[in-house]
């Protein structure tokens, strides 16, 4: 059980990088299309550009839901530390 869980918290971490560079490319895509070209055909290409990249932020945020609600992922760093302690420990006398 404990080897699937690492192999997909694996694959959960590829397909997020690879999400995030999808979305760089797309957003250099669009302004490329925005700077050098002027013309309608090229708005059109930046406006698929542009929706490809909100469809590529949408799925990614459905991801990490999902990997989130099944346990796959867990949040580490200040928000966990700051969340994990509600009750601190009582002065001693």
């Amino acid at each position: 059980m404990q080897v699937l869980s690492i192999g997909t918290a694996m694959v959960i971490k590829i397909l997020t990088i690879v999400a995030f560079l999808a979305i760089v490319i797309s957003l250099g895509s669009a302004l490329f299309h925005i700077v050098k070209h002027k013309e309608d055909a090229d708005s059109q290409k930046t406006a698929r550009a542009l929706t490809a990249r909100i469809g590529i932020s949408l799925a990614l945020f459905i991801l990490l839901f999902l990997a989130y609600a099944a346990g796959l992922i867990e949040p580490h760093g200040i928000g966990a530390r700051m969340h994990g302690n509600q009750n601190p420990p009582a002065a001693s006398p």
